[in-house]
């Protein structure tokens, strides 16, 4: 039986027969002279083609830090304005104990963390669980995804550029985000990721990551994350101040879309004790680094990514 690509809904060539089942199938179609419908790092071919089509399913543990390869680099900049990414196109070459996690080590639990946990209701969290599930599968109906939706009205889609371009920004809150996805030729199950930022003055005031979401080319969440300062060039702030910014990431924008706005705000609110806990385990990363050379540990480039929860798994 053939099956479609999943993001430009064309049918796959191999008719179905690319080895395993779990294997993302590809139709490898030119999307030049019509409006790309989704994921993609590049403009002339299905933006599935050189990543998910080979890619296998690789049971990892849920819920644990992990070292993973995939790069993050973006710079946030003033609301409205997108920046370009320092080192375009670089690889990543620090190891999993360089960028100072180890695969399989829980985040380091704290008090604070905990009671935040119980304040939060379990009624409460499956809430914004049921609204994750809300919105893909209203977008879903429509044959589409958070990716296709970010991707709207974009002709060319580059790797690290900024999208929807210029950033979305909700004034009411200060939430701010953008997506960017990785190069054709840096094959690996994450597609991209989603930065996610707070500027409690305003537009033109301070701008903080609190923390960024790793999707597949379907759009699916794979992993939270927090990153080094020099990733996104923000104004830094400690974890627990950091922290005390978590309640006000709401996106209530209709751009690119308010479902895709709804869907980071849930997992914001879902996930919200994991993420604390990323972000105080990125603080620990930090001071217990050694950047070579008297180099300043948030300016080390070998430091990329400082913390990581994987996501459970979903059907």
């Amino acid at each position: 039986m053939r099956r479609r690509c999943a993001v430009c809904s064309g049918r796959a060539l191999c008719g179905g027969r690319a080895g395993s089942a779990n294997r993302t199938l590809c139709c490898g179609r030119a999307l030049r002279g019509r409006s790309p419908k989704g994921a993609a790092a590049s403009s002339t071919r299905c933006p599935t083609r050189s990543r998910c089509c080979i890619q296998g399913s690789a049971a990892t543990p849920t819920g644990t830090i992990a070292g993973r390869g995939a790069r993050t680099a973006g710079r946030a900049t003033a609301a409205g304005a997108p920046a370009d990414r320092d080192e375009k196109g670089a690889t990543a070459t620090a190891s999993a104990t360089s960028r100072g996690y180890q695969e399989g080590t829980p985040t380091a639990a704290s008090a604070a963390a905990a009671r935040r946990r119980a304040d939060m209701s379990a009624a409460d969290r499956e809430q914004a669980l049921q609204e994750i599930v809300f919105c893909e599968a209203i977008l879903a109906k429509g044959g589409r995804n958070v990716l296709s939706e970010t991707f709207r009205d974009v002709d060319q889609i580059t790797a690290w550029d900024h999208y929807p371009p210029g950033d979305v920004f909700d004034p009411a809150s200060g939430a701010q985000w953008f997506y960017h996805c990785h190069p054709t030729h840096e094959v690996q199950v994450e597609h991209g990721h989603f930065h996610c930022f707070l500027r409690p003055e305003g537009a033109t005031g301070p701008i903080h990551h609190l923390a960024a979401i790793g999707v597949d080319a379907y759009g699916r969440p794979l992993r939270l994350f927090t990153v080094n300062q020099w990733v996104v060039g923000d104004d830094w702030l400690d974890a627990e101040a950091s922290i005390g910014l978590l309640a006000r990431f709401d996106m209530q924008m209709p751009q690119p879309s308010y479902l895709v706005n709804r869907w980071i705000s849930a997992i914001f609110r879902a996930y919200e004790g994991e993420i604390e806990d990323l972000i105080r385990q990125r603080d620990q990363t930090l001071e217990h680094h050694v950047a070579p050379g008297g180099q300043k540990v948030r300016e080390d480039r070998a430091l990329e990514v400082t913390s990581e929860y994987l996501l459970p798994t979903r059907s």
